[in-house]
């Protein structure tokens, strides 16, 4: 199975974080934002939220001399001891800090052994996850979730993952036309983020856009009640330009 990455604006962002952090890693006494904007060659229109954004995560510091130096999170995920965990840790504030951001429920998924699987989500009582009442790894045809991925996989690992899973209606506004899907996975813009208007459950809005990190289908998700409907396209909008700390978190 090949997968059909095209990277977005998340993945570019997430490279340029990288660059700057091999930076700021090599410079033990600090580099100030000079001198890294010469390092990785970006303008301070690209590199001023990007340290906004790695400082927030924890990333990176500002000393006294505003100077840059590693931050704590980035020295827990240099750590061989705990690292998995470190990991998850740092993943699960980066979901707790976008869940309240978008306000709605956030997700992070993967296509892991030709099956859909929620890794990792962050939920509260104002914002409730989804109610999972047909298992997700049976209903990619209906969920953002599955929709995103396998719309990042190549047609021969569609048609397989569909041959595997009976398309069945969940709902009345379920597609169970194995042709309507494809056509519709293949119109997707990778940029843009793919929809659930109550597909997989009545009563709850989704939206995913596609985390390319490493040789693994991802996407991160958000899930909305229906009467928060005339939120969804903002808040799927908030998710795609803020998905590269969680891309980042799963990258280092």
């Amino acid at each position: 199975m090949a997968l059909k990455h095209e990277p977005t604006a998340s993945y570019h962002s997430t490279q340029d974080a990288l660059r700057v952090l091999e930076t700021v890693a090599r410079h033990a006494a600090g580099v100030t934002g000079t001198e890294l904007a010469r390092a990785t060659g970006l303008g301070g229109d690209r590199l001023t939220p990007l340290m906004r954004m790695l400082r927030r995560e924890g990333y990176v510091e500002q000393v006294a001399d505003g100077a840059y130096v590693t931050g704590a999170s980035l020295s827990r995920l240099g750590s061989a001891e705990g690292r998995d965990q470190a990991v998850r840790d740092t993943l699960q504030q980066t979901l707790d800090r976008l869940r309240d951001s978008v306000g709605a429920a956030v997700y992070v998924s993967r296509y892991i052994d030709g099956e859909v699987q929620v890794t990792q989500y962050a939920d509260s009582p104002a914002t409730p996850a989804v109610n999972e009442w047909v298992d997700f790894r049976s209903s990619a045809h209906a969920s953002a979730v599955g929709k995103s991925l396998l719309g990042q996989l190549d047609h021969a690992g569609r048609r397989d993952h569909l041959a595997r899973h009976r398309m069945a209606r969940l709902t009345s506004r379920t597609i169970t036309s194995e042709r309507l899907l494809l056509s519709r996975l293949d119109s997707q813009p990778a940029t843009v983020p793919v929809l659930d208007l109550q597909e997989y459950a009545i009563g709850t809005v989704c939206a995913a856009v596609p985390l390319t990190a490493g040789s693994a289908a991802g996407c991160l998700a958000l899930s909305l009640p229906v009467e928060h409907a005339h939120r969804l396209r903002e808040a799927a909008d908030t998710l795609n330009r803020e998905a590269a700390p969680v891309l980042l978190s799963l990258t280092l």
